[in-house]
C-alpha cells in the first residue's frame, strides 16, 4: 500500500488555526500503526467512528506529548488517513464505508492540539487524563458544497448524520469515558422509528456532546446530547462490536447501568475559546 505524501500541507495548515504553522505532519506510518493497536471491534462500522478516531488521535497525542519537547499540535491529511485506513482494514479504496470515502472525497484534513490549557479552563473535579481540541475541515472552494449527508443503517433507528465544512470539537479521556464536548459542525435525525417522526418535524440537531465508556467484554455505551431550537434530545445507546446498536441499555445486562450512571454524572467543564477552519 502506497501512502499519499501530505502535499500542500503547509497551504492547508494556514486555512485552520493561527498556531498551525508550527504543527507536525503525522505520516502515513505513524497512523497505521496507531490504527493496528484499536482491536475487538468492526472499524468499518459507521456506529463505531467516533471510538476509532478518538483511540487513533489519543495514541499520536500521547506519544507526540512524550516525544515533542515543543508541544505542537499535530496535522494529519485526509489521503494519508484514508491510505492507512485501506491498509488496516485490507479493503480497497471501492469498498471503503460511506463515512471514510466521503470524509477522503471532500479533502477532511484534521488539526489536533493537545496542549491542556488550550482545551479545558478553569473546572472543578478531577482532570481529564487526555485533552485535545480537535479540528477537522475542508478548504472553503467555490462551488463545493459546504456540507454532505450519509445514513447509518445499522442504527436503530437509523440515522442520518451531516457533517458540515468545519467540524470542531474538545477530546478527553477521564480514563474510565471519554467525552467529546463543545461539538460544532456536526448534526444529525433519526429517520425510522418515532424518534424519526418527530425529527421530521424539527429537522436535524446538532450534536453538541457525547460520553462514551467501554465495558470489559467491548461493547461500548454512549450517552449524546443533540439540540434543535428549543428542544433538546439526551439518549444512552449501547453499540456491540460488530456496530449493531439499540437504544437504551441490553435487558440482560444489569453490569452496564455502572457505566451509565458515570456518563450521567455532572461535568463542569470551561473552555478556551477554539477557532477552525479560518481561511487567510
Amino acid at each position: 500500500m502506497r501512502f499519499w505524501p501530505a502535499a500542500l500541507a503547509v497551504l492547508a495548515l494556514a486555512r485552520a488555526d493561527a498556531d498551525v504553522g508550527a504543527a507536525h505532519v503525522v505520516g502515513g506510518r505513524d497512523l497505521l500503526r496507531a490504527m493496528r493497536e484499536s482491536q475487538g471491534y468492526e472499524l468499518t462500522a459507521t456506529t463505531n467512528g467516533a471510538r476509532f478516531q478518538s483511540e487513533v488521535l489519543g495514541r499520536l497525542a500521547r506519544r507526540a506529548r512524550a516525544s515533542d519537547p515543543s508541544q505542537s499540535p499535530l496535522f494529519i491529511d485526509h489521503r494519508d488517513w484514508f491510505g492507512a485506513y485501506l491498509e488496516r482494514t485490507r479493503l480497497t479504496a471501492e469498498r471503503a464505508p460511506a463515512f471514510i470515502q466521503l470524509s477522503h472525497e471532500y479533502g477532511q484534513d484534521i488539526l489536533v492540539d493537545y496542549r491542556r490549557e488550550r482545551v479545558v479552563g478553569a473546572a472543578t473535579g478531577p482532570p481529564p487524563d487526555l485533552a485535545l481540541n480537535v479540528c477537522i475541515w475542508w478548504p472553503e472552494v467555490t462551488g463545493r458544497p459546504g456540507k454532505y449527508s450519509y445514513e447509518d443503517l445499522l442504527s436503530k433507528p437509523r440515522l442520518r448524520v451531516t457533517n458540515e465544512r468545519v467540524i470542531s470539537y474538545r477530546l478527553m479521556d477521564f480514563g474510565d469515558m471519554t467525552v467529546f464536548d463543545d461539538i460544532k459542525g456536526l448534526r444529525g435525525r433519526p429517520t425510522s422509528g418515532v424518534l424519526g417522526l418527530l425529527f421530521q418535524l424539527i429537522g436535524e440537531g446538532h450534536v453538541v456532546e457525547n460520553r462514551m465508556a467501554i465495558s470489559g467484554d467491548g461493547l461500548q455505551v454512549s450517552r449524546a446530547r443533540a439540540r434543535k431550537s428549543l428542544f433538546e434530545v439526551v439518549s444512552t445507546v449501547t453499540v456491540y462490536p460488530d456496530g449493531r446498536t439499540e437504544k437504551d441499555l441490553p435487558a440482560d445486562r444489569p453490569d452496564l447501568r455502572a457505566l451509565e450512571a458515570r456518563l450521567k454524572q455532572s461535568l463542569k467543564l470551561a473552555h478556551p475559546p477554539l477557532e477552525c477552519g479560518r481561511t487567510p
